[in-house]
């Protein structure tokens, strides 16, 4: 069974999933810097966590609107890469067992939307720069 039926579609799927990593990934910083949906406790953020959760909530709202696509996911992707590297490997080789498997996946989604570009459905592609 080939699933070729899908191809004409391909383009809005990559805006889909776009637009649904960005959003997930937004909350990751209103987390950190809004403690909204939740909170991560009392205090102060450290240094490296506040320049992370100001790269997740600007990030992630300009790649939910599809605007500099390319450039954000690539920065992302990075971000992404340093945090499961920093944070998570040192616990564990498996992602399922140093719980980096939001990290490595969001990574993988931000570079492959860095070189595919955003899909149709963004402000890029209205401005012809997707």
């Amino acid at each position: 069974m080939h699933f070729t039926f899908l191809a004409p579609w391909a383009g809005h799927i990559l805006s889909v999933l776009r637009i649904l990593a960005a959003a997930t990934f937004l909350t990751h910083g209103t987390i950190k810097l809004f403690g909204w949906p939740s909170s991560m406790g009392d205090g102060a953020l450290p240094p490296l966590m506040l320049v992370a959760g100001t790269l997740e909530v600007v990030g992630g709202i300009l790649l939910v609107i599809g605007l500099f696509s390319r450039p954000v996911a690539f920065v992302l992707s990075g971000l992404m890469a340093v945090a499961y590297f920093m944070a998570h490997a040192p616990q564990g080789f498996f992602p399922v067992m140093n719980n980096g498997e939001a990290a490595m996946l969001f990574c993988w989604v931000f570079l492959y939307i860095a070189a595919a570009g955003p899909g149709p459905i963004s402000v890029d592609a209205m401005r012809g720069r997707a």
